[in-house]
């Protein structure tokens, strides 16, 4: 592995998903920080979108962590695959319920309502959080937007916040859309965003002297697009790439050959 030949104690890059290695970049802090308004403000639905690899499930993981770290309820839910059926175990299970197995689907939806009701009335405030909404079956979209309607009203503690692609959101389908309160955008990095999380990674891998040039930060930059997973991703090739060189740092040069292996994203000649 290359962490010796850099001095490294771990991978810097090869695990982005851990919610340790969390950069909470400014476009990410941005998120957070609205996330929170929309609770605080005690407001039913939030729209979290972004291109895939942007940061999405990891700020919905913070933000959930944040939210039980205040006393708050929070229930993460990815919604690919899930079946209408499925999903109000789901969530039961994710709100401190343990339905018995067989149960009919409307006895669990009067459990959920049931527990929501609950926190309501003790006034804790209640975050489903709904990952890769733009990827869920529309039985269980119709669900949500049903949940989402329930959540209105000036005692009402429950907000919701679906994470989507931006060119797929449409798949929510016009009854959940008009019920959003707010939509939150992740915004690719900054070429210093880049740099910073290149820097912030490796010092935390154990490694104080620079690794990547600056015309190396440069070009990994450019072919990532600022795309968080993109930079992670071409990053840890890079270190690959320059172990097996023996080099002492990384160059422009071999974030292009370790693009051209990654192979989703395009090399062009300069």
């Amino acid at each position: 592995m290359y962490q010796r030949h850099w001095g490294l104690e771990e991978s810097p890059f090869a695990s982005r998903v851990a919610p340790g290695s969390f950069y909470e970049s400014p476009t990410h802090e941005e998120a957070l920080a609205r996330l929170h308004y929309l609770v605080d403000e005690r407001r039913r639905l939030g729209l979290l979108m972004g291109p895939a690899g942007s940061g999405k499930s990891l700020v919905i993981e913070r933000f959930a962590r944040q939210n039980r770290d205040l006393g708050r309820v929070a229930v993460e839910v990815g919604l690919v695959g899930v079946e209408p059926e499925e999903f109000p175990v789901l969530l039961a299970i994710g709100l401190g319920l343990n339905p018995r197995p067989g149960l009919p689907g409307p006895a669990i939806w009067r459990l959920v309502g049931d527990r929501i009701a609950e926190f309501r009335y003790q006034q804790t405030p209640t975050v489903l959080l709904l990952d890769d909404a733009d990827g869920a079956c529309p039985g269980v979209l119709t669900q949500v937007a049903r949940l989402a309607k329930s959540a209105s009203g000036p005692d009402s503690r429950l907000t919701l916040v679906l994470a989507g692609q931006p060119t797929r959101m449409g798949r929510l389908g016009t009854p959940l859309l008009d019920l959003a309160d707010l939509r939150i955008d992740l915004e690719a990095w900054e070429p210093a965003d880049t740099a910073q999380f290149l820097e912030t990674s490796l010092r935390k891998a154990g490694r104080s002297a620079p690794v990547f040039g600056k015309p190396a930060v440069t070009r990994l930059h450019e072919l990532a697009q600022g795309i968080p997973r993109r930079v992670s991703q071409l990053a840890d090739l890079a270190l690959v790439a320059g172990a097996g060189r023996n080099l002492t740092s990384i160059d422009a040069e071999t974030v292009d050959s370790a693009c051209r292996e990654l192979g989703t994203i395009e090399v062009n000649a300069e």
